[in-house]
């Protein structure tokens, strides 16, 4: 079984439903490395948080997920991030942040990180998103960089996901840079044609795929929303149904999980693609960012 480690943030999330708010856990990268755990896979997941009891809580919910936490390192001085989610009538969403000082910010600073980096080397398959790189310092995004590097040299697939937030970089051609260095380390892209229109203009899927594959990233992606995505060869696979979601937070990043189990599983882009489709169409119709498994849940 291939090995698959992701790195990025993870936060609290508080959600609100019924008049109330619930505390669960959320994060790009952990949402999809919960849902390849799900689905099976050898997956661990590299971050730090924090040594208070919510932090405590939240490794135990991940081990029982079934992921590997033996690179979630913990900080002696900072706590895990928290985010709030609220949705409109049609289920977008939008989110209040608690991060500055969080624990996965400064994670490459801890003692463990080294023994972790050399764990992570050995992976088959590594997974990390732009917002990965945007809460690292500059050096820490090098050394995310180099790891992805080292994998690819050893013969192992680099993912890298295009997630977009303007918040959290200084300015956009910061953004652009830390990209594009990224996606010179990949081999299979994810970018969101929303994000890629408001980081850098790109208005159609073509026009994006042709910037990640003239940077080296041939397996490209495109997510296009309800629409669907753009394979590498040019077809767009459209969702299997039209759905009025409940919640869509965390639907990119079910999306990422369901098309690499299948690529993972040996499945070609156009079958992977509709794997994909079929768990962000499960997540949608559910709220938070990684909904509670049930009898519906496509992880076969």
């Amino acid at each position: 079984m291939a090995r698959i480690v992701l790195a990025g943030e993870a936060m609290l999330e508080l959600a609100r439903s019924d008049g109330n708010w619930h505390l669960g856990y959320g994060g790009d990268t952990l949402n999809t490395a919960i849902h390849l755990a799900r689905a099976g896979h050898d997956v661990a997941y590299l971050t730090a948080i924090g040594c208070d009891p919510l932090s405590a809580g939240l490794k135990s919910a991940w081990a029982g997920e079934g992921l590997d936490t033996s690179l979630v390192l913990e900080h002696p001085d900072r706590a895990t991030g928290l985010y709030a989610i609220t949705t409109d009538a049609v289920g977008e969403r939008s989110f209040s942040y608690w991060r500055d000082t969080s624990a996965a910010r400064n994670m490459f600073a801890l003692p463990r990180m080294a023994d972790a980096l050399d764990a992570a080397r050995q992976a088959d398959w590594l997974v990390f998103s732009l917002i990965s790189l945007a809460v690292l310092a500059p050096q820490d995004r090098a050394s995310l960089l180099a790891l992805a590097r080292s994998v690819r040299d050893r013969g192992g697939k680099v993912a890298f996901d295009g997630n977009y937030r303007p918040r959290l970089w200084k300015c956009p051609q910061d953004a652009r840079e830390a990209r594009d260095a990224a996606i010179a380390c990949a081999d299979i892209g994810l970018p969101t044609l929303e994000d890629e229109a408001l980081l850098s203009g790109e208005r159609d899927a073509d026009t994006a795929f042709a910037h990640w594959s003239g940077l080296g990233c041939g397996e490209t992606i495109v997510k296009l929303g309800a629409s669907g995505c753009r394979l590498p060869d040019g077809q767009i696979v459209p969702p299997p149904a039209v759905l009025a979601p409940v919640d869509t937070s965390g639907a990119g990043d079910a999306f990422n999980a369901g098309y690499l189990a299948a690529r993972c599983d040996g499945k070609r882009p156009a079958e992977a693609a509709r794997k994909g489709h079929s768990l962000a169409g499960w997540c949608v119709m559910r709220g938070g960012a990684i909904p509670f498994r049930d009898g519906e849940a496509p992880y076969a």
